[in-house]
């Protein structure tokens, strides 16, 4: 009888079961975890390990309060203790605005609308509800414009919208973010002076600093970037020393090779608010000062080259000579060199608008 043939084999390695908390790291990995989800893992593995089940001293370990580690104790708990729980959840509310409008209310108010386009929606509920007998909100009709974009300029609404979304990617540093110091040079604001004269205009592009007071102005003929440009170079020129912060409006002519232009000096940009002359009150306060103390008393002329000569020599005056309440009736120069002098500083001159 012959004896049964013996098959060879190789032993499978026993399967060694990684650690309980290192499983719950695995799954966080696999899971594509970002760095705050896989952070609550290690708030849990210490909990259960090193912290001996204390929710009070984990807390403290990671600093955090205690209602937040509650808050993903009892949700890892209440899953079973899986790692999934600890992701992040979407914060969508749970019940959302409804569409309301109905469709003859929404054909009513387009055909309003398509008949008086540059009427707003107070009008446009006013003219409703005589000519159908029925309450409308306000709320419904702009609800309707916005859906069918019922705009009677559609460039302008394209370029608004262009706007909103270079400003969501791209937020502007308003000035409310920064901290004035009482430093010369610290911040100087900027501003323009528009002069209308039949059917030609003119600019006078301004400057004064924060905390010195000191002053400058020059007229253009155009309102291009590149004007505000030259206007920061002249600017530069005769403060003879760093600016360190600048704030302006949101006018074209502080965009493009103005901003360029603040780059190579190495100057942090700051905008006012829409609608806030609060935010840059020594500037509109040096504005007002130049044309009444100085362009209005028979000063004005349509030539820069003219007018600016002219300048000149208020800016002189307005600098050296005119006394400043807010400084103590102290002249801009003479509370410069004050400051100056306290960091054994020499003062530059005030270099002609010319030069």
């Amino acid at each position: 009888m012959k004896k049964p043939h013996s098959f060879y084999f190789f032993k499978r390695k026993p399967i060694v079961l990684k650690d309980r908390f290192e499983r719950l790291r695995g799954v966080a990995d696999d899971s594509g975890f970002n760095a705050q989800e896989r952070l609550r893992v290690e708030w849990m593995v210490f909990y259960y390990t090193a912290g001996k089940e204390n929710a009070t001293l984990t807390a403290q370990q990671f600093g955090i309060l205690g209602k937040t580690f509650y808050k993903y104790l009892g949700r890892f708990k209440a899953s079973g203790y899986d790692v999934l729980s600890l992701a992040n959840r979407s914060t969508a509310p749970h019940h959302k605005r409804r569409w309301e409008v109905t469709l003859i209310q929404e054909e009513r108010i387009r055909r309003l609308r398509g008949k008086y386009p540059y009427y707003g929606k107070k009008k446009l509920k006013v003219l409703y509800e005589k000519e159908y007998y029925e309450d409308i909100s306000t709320w419904k009709i702009e609800r309707v414009i916005r859906r069918y974009k019922l705009y009677p300029d559609k460039k302008k609404l394209e370029k608004s919208a262009r706007k909103r979304a270079q400003s969501r990617h791209h937020p502007k540093k308003r000035i409310t973010q920064l901290i004035k110091e009482g430093r010369p040079c610290f911040l100087f604001q900027l501003d323009t002076i528009v002069i209308y004269w039949g059917n030609l205009k003119r600019y006078i592009l301004t400057a004064v600093d924060h905390a010195t007071k000191l002053g400058y102005a020059r007229m253009y003929k155009n309102k291009s970037s590149r004007s505000a440009a030259d206007f920061l170079y002249r600017l530069r020129y005769l403060v003879n020393q760093p600016i360190e912060n600048l704030e302006t409006d949101n006018g074209s002519e502080f965009a493009y090779e103005f901003e360029k232009a603040t780059t190579n000096l190495g100057i942090q940009r700051y905008f006012s608010r829409v609608k806030t002359p609060k935010d840059n009150p020594e500037i509109e306060r040096f504005n007002q000062t130049l044309e009444y103390e100085w362009l209005y008393d028979s000063n004005l002329s349509l030539e820069p080259e003219e007018l600016n000569s002219r300048l000149t020599d208020w800016l002189i005056e307005y600098n050296f000579n005119r006394p400043h309440q807010s400084l103590g009736y102290l002249t801009p120069m003479e509370y410069i060199e004050e400051e100056l002098a306290k960091a054994g500083s020499k003062v530059s001159p005030m270099w002609s608008a010319s030069m």
